[in-house]
């Protein structure tokens, strides 16, 4: 065997391979354990604006998560916990996090934007998404959405498709609601009911723009109610009447 050569320089290559191996283990554990790499800076910034900042996320909030879920050194630190971390804060719509050479930890934060009230309590942001932020931390005024669970990616469709057909009326949605059998009702901000129903619902609120610019408009009086769910016109409630039953004027049978 030791007259091989072969073999005997397949053995060395075999010794230093596993040589190799073992510095490498020990100098990575030692590595991973100690402080040669700290972890000196974590640093959070906001996506939403060019500078950076965060509108809804506060440095309390960002210190209790660095303190309480951020442990270990650069190398041992858990990317995927930190970043599930930051996602679970209210205002916090989706976390990046990554490792900067040598000392740092970088966070950078999507907030969500909101578009509307979810009922009382919630809120909906612009990709129609539901959060629990404070709807105190919203400044203005914002619309209601009200509809089924699971619905609001529909309703806050809908209610910009609703909107861009009011915009030459300059009549602004204060609430939107979408029944459980799927009926669209629109409160507007100047105290108008208008009826959808389930079909057709762009189609009949067209309608109602072009008959209000031509017609209603010159009423000078409020409207109360207007339903829209007739094939050929719609019905309209005056405020003096609202205990009344709606006029018809020219309607065929409602869908």
């Amino acid at each position: 065997m030791w007259d091989n050569h072969h073999t005997l320089h397949l053995l060395a290559n075999l010794l230093f391979a596993l040589v190799a191996l073992a510095a490498a283990y020990a100098i990575g554990s030692w590595a991973v354990s100690s402080s040669v790499f700290p972890l000196k800076q974590v640093s959070v910034s906001g996506i939403n604006n060019s500078n950076g900042e965060l509108r809804h996320v506060t440095r309390e909030q960002i210190d209790k998560v660095v303190r309480s879920k951020i442990a270990g050194n650069f190398l041992t630190v858990d990317l995927d916990a930190t970043r599930d971390a930051f996602e679970k804060l209210p205002w916090v719509r989706v976390a990046g996090v990554r490792r900067h050479w040598p000392q740092t930890l970088e966070v950078t934060l999507e907030e969500h934007v909101a578009v509307a009230r979810w009922g009382s309590e919630a809120l909906v942001n612009t990709h129609g998404e539901v959060f629990d932020g404070a709807v105190t931390a919203v400044e203005g005024g914002l619309p209601v959405f009200i509809g089924p669970p699971e619905s609001s990616f529909d309703v806050a469709r809908q209610y910009a498709a609703f909107g861009k057909l009011l915009q030459p009326l300059r009549q602004n949605i204060a609430q939107l609601n979408l029944s459980p059998r799927r009926a669209w009702r629109i409160h507007l901000e100047n105290g108008t009911v208008l009826e959808l129903g389930r079909d057709q619902m762009e189609a009949r609120l067209a309608r109602y723009v072009l008959a209000y610019g031509r017609s209603l408009a010159q009423l000078n009086q409020q409207l109360a109610y207007v339903d829209l769910r007739y094939s050929n016109g719609f019905a309209v409630r005056m405020p003096e009447a609202s205990q009344q039953e709606p006029r018809k004027l020219n309607l065929k049978k409602a869908a």
